[in-house]
């Protein structure tokens, strides 16, 4: 099955094929931690790491690259307002994200470098800009010229002479033209620099990224991603500054929609925003995980802890299928009294139904990485196998077989999405807990309705639920 994926440079889905065979090299913007990650940051971060499960799921091989910039504006800003170290501030918000994404499910990258590690690098990039004549230094600064690259403005889908019309320029009298922009950011009184050519200073915010990119990818690499607000200034200034040198830079490009809070979009910048240590105060990272997942991830979403609740609810639905379909599959009762690989009509059925929810879902991650999609071919399946699980319709002696294929097809998807990946899905039943169910049972068979209703309440006390049917009872955790 071929992927296919929406390049935003192009504005059309096309067929993924990586530029090394079997093999994906992907960047991703990381955090600017001046502050502690949010929501916002989650969305974008659950988003990449569908896109490497899947890449992964397909048969690939994911190098896969997210920096920090530990160095800029907004952390200086926020370490000042703070009387806190910039270096000890950035560090600090940094294992808050990792504290974040562990608790997601979301997998670690294959390397996060930071750009206090690669001044070096970075200087030695910005001179060869420019000796290519795309740059040139004023006033201890180094500034890239936007008019000396022709393309700029394609990827975002902006011409010069808008921009210059809009306003939307950093003023700077060192500058030749307004909408030129900083490579180089000469030292300030008071703030962290670094030793160059140019004279003392620290990086802008657009070469980070280009250099440790292409210092871990190549010149040229499969897959950028970032949240859709990247995509002007910054995606516009990385394509000019790295296709300045020659070369394609990234073939793929993809950008996440925004979380919303109020209609606004998340900032660290404005307060504007649910700290992740609020949210996972209040709720399992697994739903927050399966809250972002619900729609594609290329759509704008709305923030609200009343969506959070929705998705909650529709968590546990999945958890308790996953439970009933583990216990059906160890019910003695099923599989018996049939001959090996004959099953009934209903099974065939169920059978059925679980390979068309593997295709649909599969379908589903290959048009795009589309989640929502593939979601839905599971709870499909799950609303299938609803009558066979609440012993509605369950022969009693159907073979086990279309079950197991049920369960291990929604085993697959779930793990592919990254869920009910750190958690057992059949908890064990504590033996005081079994031993108030056998008293029950046998209450029952001597028709002693009154202690087996007694016997009811208490388990409910102790947090478990008992279901009768006719295969038997069956107990769980509320």
């Amino acid at each position: 099955m071929k992927l296919r994926v929406y390049n935003h440079s192009k504005g059309v889905k096309e067929e993924f094929e990586p530029l090394r065979p079997g093999t994906v090299s992907m960047y991703v913007c990381g955090m600017t931690p001046q502050d502690r990650p949010h929501m916002g940051h989650m969305l974008a971060f659950v988003s990449a790491d569908l896109v490497r499960r899947t890449l992964e799921y397909f048969g690939y091989s994911v190098l896969h690259i997210q920096n920090f910039t530990d160095i800029d504006d907004k952390i200086i800003e926020k370490a000042n307002a703070t009387g806190r170290d910039a270096h000890e501030l950035a560090r600090t918000n940094m294992q808050r994200y990792f504290d974040a994404a562990d608790s997601l499910g979301i997998r670690r990258a294959s390397r996060y470098p930071l750009v206090t590690e690669h001044i070096q690098d970075i200087i030695a990039y910005i001179q060869r800009i420019v000796d290519a004549g795309h740059a040139y230094a004023a006033g201890g600064n180094v500034w890239f010229a936007v008019r000396s690259y022709p393309p700029y403005g394609r990827l975002s889908g902006r011409s010069v002479d808008e921009l210059r019309a809009s306003g939307r320029v950093e003023a700077d009298p060192s500058k030749r033209d307004p909408l030129d922009f900083a490579l180089w950011k000469a030292a300030k009184s008071g703030e962290p620099a670094w030793d160059s050519a140019f004279g003392p200073g620290r990086p802008g915010w657009h070469i980070e990224c280009s250099v440790m990119a292409t210092k871990y990818l190549g010149d040229t690499f499969d897959l950028h991603g970032g949240g859709r607000d990247l995509l002007f200034p910054h995606h516009e200034n990385e394509v000019a500054q790295s296709c300045s040198l020659g070369g394609q830079y990234v073939r793929y490009w993809m950008h996440n929609g925004l979380l919303t809070l109020d209609g606004q979009k998340m900032s660290k910048s404005t307060g504007h925003f649910f700290g992740m240590d609020e949210v996972l105060a209040e709720f399992p990272g697994e739903v927050v995980r399966f809250y972002l997942m619900r729609g594609h991830f290329r759509n704008q979403m709305e923030f609200s802890r009343e969506r959070l609740q929705e998705a909650s609810a529709a968590y546990e639905r999945l958890q308790r299928a996953l439970l009933q379909l583990e216990e059906a599959v160890a019910d003695p009762a099923l599989g018996t009294g049939l001959p090996p690989g004959v099953t009934s009509p209903e099974g065939v059925a169920l059978a059925e139904a679980a390979e068309q929810a593997l295709i649909k879902f599969k379908e589903g991650l290959a048009d795009d990485f589309n989640g929502e999609a593939a979601l839905a071919a599971l709870f499909e399946l799950i609303r299938l196998a609803n009558p066979f699980l609440v012993g509605r319709s369950r022969p009693a002696a159907m073979d086990a077989q279309p079950v197991r294929r049920a369960l291990a097809v929604l085993r697959e998807g779930l793990s592919v999405l990254g869920l009910f990946g750190s958690l057992p899905v059949r908890e064990a039943i504590p033996p005081e807990i079994q031993d108030l169910v056998t008293q029950r049972d046998q209450a029952r068979r001597a028709r002693d309705f009154r202690r087996a209703d007694e016997l009811r309440a208490l388990l409910q006390e102790q947090g478990f639920r008992v279901e009768d049917n006719p295969t038997g009872t069956r107990v769980r955790r509320v």
